[in-house]
């Protein structure tokens, strides 16, 4: 339970609900663009955490006959609303109250109290963050942290942490903005932060989106699992050669699967139709996340044959 995804995310969305109405009240008393900005970021994370949560219920309903495959995708799809929202809202409001604060700069008034709100929200997000990160460094085996991004499969624990990630380096740069602009004087310096403090969310959202719309378009299963498929088709006694197996992701635990296998040729449709039904329930023992198998008998040489015609030969 210390790594459940939905754990990570409640504990974020507890911490930006609270962040949130803390930097509101800080930036109406010391009139900081900067910690203006952050207010805005933290209750748009706070927004995504309950989309995520959304999506993931909705992903873990089961198959039925309108969604034979599952709708896994469904968090695939408030994945990629996460990020947009993320781009619109957070970086939008921040760049356009940045170059506000910039073109009509206004003195800050005391700033003591965004200094405590900005060690507290650092305490808060900190302890999110490490969360997050303990469950992805739990997720990622022997992968580094950006290859385990780029071949995760589930995004929920990937998206809170680089909202968590970028919300500390938001934090950092609010807190030098505001600093500066108060000792040197100059209001402008905290409407650059809040500037700055967009092009993190950008780059926040960009990579995001760009995960979920692989994920949404479809990627195929982990090598893993299509070593697993291929082992245990082999084995079953009919089948001389598997030639290869196209998979596709379409959730976190949702695999379609399709076998291209060699049968012996003695073996009557009856008994090829036994032999399917074998792989079949060898694939559920070894409680595989398929929900869809396929298995097309076919001869080497028309497998090689169709996928030259994939490669475009």
């Amino acid at each position: 339970m210390a790594h459940s995804p939905r754990l990570v995310i409640y504990a974020a969305l507890a911490a930006n609900i609270g962040i949130a109405a803390a930097k509101f009240f800080a930036a109406a008393v010391s009139g900081s663009s900067a910690m203006l900005s952050e207010g805005v970021h933290s209750l748009v994370d706070s927004v995504n955490e309950v989309l995520l949560l959304h999506g993931l219920r909705l992903s873990q309903k089961r198959p039925d006959r309108q969604n034979p495959l599952g709708y896994g995708r469904e968090l695939y799809f408030w994945s990629f609303i996460v990020a947009l929202l993320v781009l619109a809202l957070g970086a939008g409001f921040s760049l356009y109250e940045g170059v506000s604060h910039i073109l009509s700069p206004e003195p800050l008034r005391d700033p003591t109290m965004n200094y405590i709100v900005l060690a507290v929200g650092v305490a808060f997000e900190g302890t999110s963050w490490w969360l997050a990160l303990k469950s992805v460094r739990r997720r990622k085996g022997m992968l580094g942290y950006f290859e385990a991004f780029r071949t995760t499969r589930d995004p929920t624990t990937f998206t809170v942490l680089f909202e968590d990630t970028a919300a500390l380096l938001g934090l950092a740069i609010a807190a030098t903005g505001i600093y500066f602009s108060h000792a040197l004087g100059d209001p402008r310096i905290d409407g650059w932060a809040s500037i700055g403090i967009a092009v993190v969310l950008a780059l926040a959202s960009a990579l995001l989106a760009r995960e979920s719309k692989a994920l949404l378009i479809g990627e195929p299963a982990t090598p893993n699992l299509l070593a697993k498929v291929c082992g245990i088709a082999g084995r079953v006694n009919g089948v001389e050669a598997v030639n290869g197996v196209l998979t596709l992701q379409v959730g976190p635990d949702h695999v379609l699967v399709a076998i291209s296998a060699a049968f012996d040729d003695r073996l009557t449709t009856v008994e090829i139709e036994e032999v399917v039904r074998t792989i079949e329930a060898r694939t559920k023992e070894a409680n595989l996340p398929i929900v869809a198998l396929f298995i097309k008998p076919q001869t080497p040489e028309r497998w090689r044959e169709r996928l030259r015609e994939l490669d475009g030969d």
